[in-house]
């Protein structure tokens, strides 16, 4: 399987996909804006509850400097759904199931899970610049503690 890895500079590959209340969200609506997508692996889980909410309780700083939040998963709406009203999460999730888009941003394909190599999500994060290149790419990213540690890199922390 060829890795398609993003690097500062690329222009952002456009999408549309479903959300969790059935609307649906394309990258080129945020243009003049900066976008910080996200990719983690299952909604509902540990890791990715904790980095949900760490963006939730973070979204006021953020949409205050101009950034808007999207998370993206292969989870079917209906169960973004539950987790958005579960943990009160305030910004868009975007159901992915062909996993189309996660392909597209790198963020599927081989990776190590407990020492295994696999083949899943890989939980990533890409900033967009208003004109959609992007501007930072990161890979790999741990849940707890990532927030702050983008906050810091985008100067905001």
């Amino acid at each position: 399987m060829t890795e398609t890895k993003l690097a500062p500079g690329d222009a952002a590959p456009e999408f549309t996909l479903p959300t969790a209340d059935g609307s649906t969200v394309s990258l080129e609506s945020y243009r003049g804006k900066r976008v910080i997508l996200y990719f983690y692996p299952a909604a509902m889980t540990p890791g990715c509850t904790k980095q949900a909410c760490d963006f939730r309780d973070s979204l006021d700083q953020l949409t205050a400097e101009g950034f808007v939040v999207l998370g993206v998963s292969k989870d079917k709406p209906a169960k973004l759904a539950t987790f958005v009203e579960h943990d009160a999460l305030t910004f868009p999730l975007l159901s992915d199931p062909e996993l189309g888009v996660h392909k597209a941003y790198g963020a599927y394909g081989p990776k190590k899970s407990y020492g295994k190599e696999i083949v899943g999500v890989i939980r990533s994060t890409f900033v967009i610049d208003a004109d959609g290149k992007i501007e930072q790419s990161l890979y790999n990213v741990r849940a707890t503690g990532h927030v702050a540690s983008l906050k810091k890199k985008l100067g905001l922390a």
